[in-house]
């Protein structure tokens, strides 16, 4: 049987601390996350700020300072634990919050959680410093890292009954999860730089002549950097409006959920295309009353609507 949600009579004081610690990683970890998903009803929220939580905990092992060899054990003991979850092996008053939400929300959603199996996949790429020679390639990590989540995050919001198309609603979810990353990617070009990282195809920075990297902050010399963030953004732009299919799917508020992360990220691009040499002297965002339009744009369904009408 289901369990009930926060603030049930029935739900055990554990299981409820689990989802406030998870809940408080979210609102400190990921403001553009926590803005989207405060939209939902408490149940989906607390789902989602455990799988927030537990994703938080694989990318702060890959991004840490540890060794390789302590990563892969971190990552290894932290793929044990999944196990445990997706056996029911965790108990209410384990002594992890984040297993105990986990294990929760697993139990009240079909959460696919062989998605957060590929997300330790993706991040072992990095801990191994891989790169990407071509898109096809750099699909693959972006998949791991960011459409698995797309994937884990429909198990919670579910499609609505008899939605057309909704069998290819995973297929949308993950192509969502691309465009955020390639957001991600394009934003944090600099930061990745000073960490050792590249993302970007190799084939895309050889073609506009940025195969030097970014470590300044200016182009490097003789490099289209334009022609380079134009294309990505073009590249973005395309996954959004395929992955956006995956709206009208989705009841309201699951819906405004996801309008208004993607509508942030899309917003991102705006600016990373009007000015595509500001991620090379810092991180691009977005104030708070821009972040809160958009999630009052999600909230009246007009992205849903828009996009079926694209599909007619």
């Amino acid at each position: 049987m289901n369990r009930t949600m926060e603030g049930s009579p029935q739900a055990p004081a554990p299981v409820q601390a689990a989802y406030r610690y998870c809940e408080a990683v979210t609102g400190q970890q990921a403001r553009n996350f926590a803005y989207g998903i405060r939209l939902l009803p408490a149940d989906k929220r607390q789902a989602m700020s455990a799988l927030y939580a537990f994703s938080r905990r694989v990318d702060d092992i890959g991004d840490g300072a540890l060794t390789p060899e302590a990563k892969h054990a971190r990552l290894d003991d932290t793929r044990h634990l999944l196990d445990r979850v997706r056996k029911g092996a965790v108990d209410d008053d384990d002594t992890d919050p984040v297993a105990v939400a986990l294990a929760d929300a697993a139990q009240r959603f079909p959460l696919p959680l062989d998605g957060l199996d590929e997300l330790i996949d993706g991040v072992l790429m990095d801990v191994r410093g891989e790169t990407y020679e071509t898109w096809d390639d750099l699909k693959v990590y972006c998949r791991c890292v960011a459409g698995a989540i797309g994937r884990l995050s429909l198990g919670v919001f579910g499609t609505q009954p008899g939605a057309r198309g909704s069998d290819r609603a995973a297929e949308y979810a993950d192509t969502l999860g691309l465009a955020l990353q390639l957001t991600n990617i394009l934003r944090d070009v600099r930061e990745d730089a000073a960490n050792g990282r590249s993302y970007l195809p190799a084939d895309d920075l050889a073609k506009f002549g940025c195969s030097e990297g970014f470590h300044r902050s200016t182009p490097p010399p003789g490099a289209d950097f334009v022609g380079l963030v134009h294309f990505e953004v073009r590249r973005a732009r395309a996954l959004f409006a395929e992955g956006y299919r995956l709206l009208p799917m989705l009841d309201r508020r699951s819906g405004a959920c996801v309008a208004a992360m993607a509508g942030i990220y899309r917003r991102l691009l705006d600016r990373i295309e009007r000015d595509p040499e500001a991620v090379l002297r810092g991180r691009v965002s977005l104030p708070g009353h821009e972040k809160a339009y958009v999630a009052v744009r999600g909230l009246t369904g007009l992205d849903a609507r828009r996009t079926q009408g694209v599909r007619a």
